[in-house]
């Protein structure tokens, strides 16, 4: 596994760890568990990182230092590729050749990196691009910077280059085909999963007796990143928007919102809490620091809906962890959360991101709530990160018996000009130094 700009040993929520690390670190436990030994190759962001660290048997994180351990961002990495890239290609070389048997890179940078590494080893890319630039920039919200051109070429290198394309949903396969000319026959679809024994329904109470809420507060969860991309701000509109409506709502509408500033939210970090403040809504809003997964389930059991208003989402893991506990989903009609929620059954997909539809959708959700609970359970136990190991391990094997079958081909290939030449240069009776001719 190649995950250059963010560690699966990082906290999802701040900074650039998201759906991406869990989807890693998941899968990769999967994996292990099905005997394959697997190793992440991260960059080190600190001096205190071990080289080498164990998130769990089988599974081995490896640190590796290129470029300085702070103060670059994502932007800042293309200039240590050939450092990261040296570095994978020197522990492969410790061992005997063929010790690794495919390499998985997650976005474009370690898509760049394991291009390399498979036209070195002989072994199969696989890559997961989890988000597109051009279709982020397609999509972009108000005030949040395009993706670089320098990033839209890299990715359309890598798509070029894999064996095969991991796509979230069939709208990303679509995507990978029709914006990047990506070969349909290498594009394979395979949902992400979700831990369906930690994101489970569980007593209710219990969990807002543990947040700190009241039972008859009416609860409205953001959990990710706060940076305009995730558009956190719409709920906050929506918010004020339903205590305008209903001012006798005031005294128990609590909107919590998990996460920290990531991407260009680190320009404005507080910009969140300042619009609180404008919309009259300051003492109606919680932020909380980014949680572990045990707790965060806590948060999902507690809440009425959760509420994602991404303008882009390449699946959307927390919309899917929410409904696998119970909670029904408001969530924006992009992307692969279309996939993720399913509308009408496990809670309310808006297009746009007028507030005004996301107070009129939080509210339906509310007046249904119990059934929309039961379909949002239901709906979520369809995706497990058991059947994406497997589906992905079925990728592997695919890609890597027909790279071999290529190679083989291309032996052949190679060799045949030569032998039909042979007979064209022996005219009758003529003897080449070191051959003998049959008469």
């Amino acid at each position: 596994m190649l995950s250059v700009h963010t560690s699966p040993l990082d906290q999802p929520g701040a900074g650039d760890a998201g759906g991406m690390n869990v989807y890693i670190v998941e899968l990769s436990r999967r994996l292990a568990a099905r005997g394959i030994a697997v190793d992440v190759f991260t960059r080190a962001t600190s001096s205190d990182l071990p080289p080498v660290a164990q998130l769990t048997a089988g599974v081995t994180v490896r640190h590796v230092n290129a470029g300085p351990f702070e103060g670059l961002g994502k932007d800042d990495l293309p200039a240590q590729l050939c450092a990261f890239t040296a570095a994978v290609l020197r522990e492969e070389a410790q061992h005997e050749p063929g010790f690794y048997d495919a390499v998985h890179s997650h976005y474009w940078l370690s898509g760049q990196v394991g291009w390399l590494a498979r036209d070195r080893w002989s072994v199969p890319l696989i890559h997961s691009a989890h988000t597109l630039a051009k279709v982020k920039n397609a999509a972009l919200a108000e005030g949040d910077a395009p993706e670089p051109r320098a990033r839209v070429i890299g990715e359309e290198q890598v798509v070029a280059e894999a064996d095969r394309l991991i796509a979230n949903t069939d709208e990303e396969a679509r995507q990978l085909v029709r914006w990047y000319g990506a070969d349909p026959r290498r594009v394979v679809v395979v949902p992400p999963g979700v831990d369906l024994d930690r994101f489970q329904p569980a007593d209710r109470a219990r969990a807002r007796e543990q947040v700190d809420l009241a039972p008859d507060d009416v609860v409205l969860l953001f959990v990710g990143r706060i940076q305009p991309l995730k558009a956190p701000d719409v709920l906050l509109h929506a918010a004020a928007r339903m205590l305008a409506d209903d001012p006798s709502l005031r005294d128990r509408l609590r909107v919590l919102v998990v996460g920290a500033p990531s991407g260009s939210g680190l320009t404005e970090p507080q910009k969140l809490q300042e619009l609180a403040a404008r919309l009259g809504i300051a003492d109606r809003v919680r932020f909380v620091a980014p949680q572990q997964p045990a707790q965060l389930a806590q948060y999902y059991r507690a809440a009425d809906v959760a509420v994602v208003p991404s303008h882009n989402e390449s699946f959307g893991l927390v919309a899917l962890e929410a409904q696998a506990c119970g909670t029904p989903v408001v969530a924006a009609a992009v992307g692969g959360l279309t996939t993720a929620v399913e509308d009408g059954v496990s809670g309310v997909l808006v297009a746009g991101h007028d507030p005004a539809d996301y107070a009129t959708a939080v509210r339906s959700v509310l007046a249904q709530r119990e059934l929309l609970s039961a379909g949002a359970r239901r709906h979520a136990s369809r995706f497990s990160w058991d059947r994406t190991a497997e589906s992905l391990v079925a990728a592997y094997t695919a890609a890597g018996a027909e790279l071999a079958a290529a190679e083989v081909r291309g032996r052949r290939e190679r060799l045949r000009p030569a032998v039909r030449a042979v007979p064209s240069a022996l005219a009758p009776g003529t003897a080449l130094p070191g051959v003998r001719v049959a008469r």
